[in-house]
């Protein structure tokens, strides 16, 4: 069953007007007042459309997050029944420091079609490659890069790899530059980073590394749409995180996750520029308009936009 397409001007409106509300603290060092701008609003108007949502990826548990904690309820109506991922701020750090890349996130999808995946570190891997055997989470890096090289046409040196510039990453890092692939760091925005590969223009031909857990649920839903390749795995690190995982029905810690197992059937996903980056430009206000700019996909409809809103300060109540 496929999603309303009413909804993606919906959902549009969600992360617009939360990317707005998180600019007014751009470059203001509070990124702990920029991450509560975006959710407060967020959650106002998830409450104004006509679903019934619950949030299977959001702020946190109930005991630390007042609001889009996981397994609360939006939306002011009954039906349809939608599974809710939120990052009402990804990159806080760049909000609060007037930097590049931060970005209001929201996917949608049915209920139980959606990835409910604890806060922890997870291993992922995405590439515009969506066939058997060409990347994968479980080959070394120089096979990755050289069954890609291969698969592309292109020699190691001409290939791009992007990757969050971690102390964790050394050994990646270190194996890439003695193969001679060109690095794009990143320093925080594991959502757009994993994104890069949807488009020849941004330069990215692979992505990996370890991020966050509930980030590659959002990024997943976007790449399912680009019909790009994507595979995770959750790293443990403590007996709570497990204990975590299995009272969320995690039976298997160690299993390797393909795109289809994350994300499946049809979906939504918005990701609004609060500050200009790769993937969108920042919020932009003349007078008492603002210009927005969300990067939209809806799958059934094979919508892939940036959609571009222009709208009026004060529709915001």
């Amino acid at each position: 069953m496929a999603l309303d397409k009413k909804f993606i001007d919906q959902f549009v409106n969600v992360t617009a007007y939360a990317s707005l509300a998180s600019s007014y603290l751009v470059g203001k060092k509070d990124k702990i007042a920029a991450d509560k701008a975006a959710v407060d609003v967020m959650r106002s108007e998830l409450n104004k459309i006509n679903f019934k949502g619950k949030i299977v990826i959001g702020e946190g548990e109930l005991d630390e997050a007042p609001m889009l904690y996981i397994g609360e309820t939006v939306g002011g109506g009954k039906v349809p029944e939608l599974d809710i991922a939120v990052d009402p701020l990804e990159g806080t750090n760049f909000a609060a420091n007037n930097l590049p890349g931060a970005l209001s996130v929201i996917a949608i999808t049915e209920k139980n079609n959606l990835f409910h995946a604890p806060e922890t570190y997870m291993e992922k891997i995405s590439s515009r490659v969506n066939e058997n055997g060409v990347i994968d989470l479980d080959f070394t890096v120089k096979k990755n890069i050289s069954n890609l090289s291969d698969y592309l046409n292109k020699n190691p040196e001409n290939l791009t790899a992007c990757i969050l510039d971690r102390p964790r990453h050394k050994k990646i890092i270190d194996e890439l530059e003695k193969l001679k692939v060109k690095i794009k760091f990143i320093t925080d925005g594991d959502v757009s980073g994993a994104l890069l590969v949807t488009d020849e223009k941004y330069n990215v031909d692979i992505f990996l590394g370890i991020g966050g857990g509930p980030e590659g649920v959002l990024a997943a839903t976007a790449l399912d749409s680009f019909n790009c390749g994507f595979q995770a795995r959750f790293l443990f690190e403590t007996n709570e995180e497990k204990f975590r995982a299995k009272k969320m029905g995690i039976k298997d810690l160690n299993k390797k996750y393909e795109l289809n197992e994350i994300v499946s059937g049809d979906s939504i996903f918005c990701a609004t520029g609060i500050t200009s980056g790769d993937l969108v430009t920042g919020i932009k206000i003349e007078g008492n308009k603002f210009i927005s700019e969300t990067l939209v996909t809806h799958k059934s409809s094979n919508y892939k936009k940036k959609l571009k809103l222009i709208k009026n300060i004060n529709d915001i109540e």
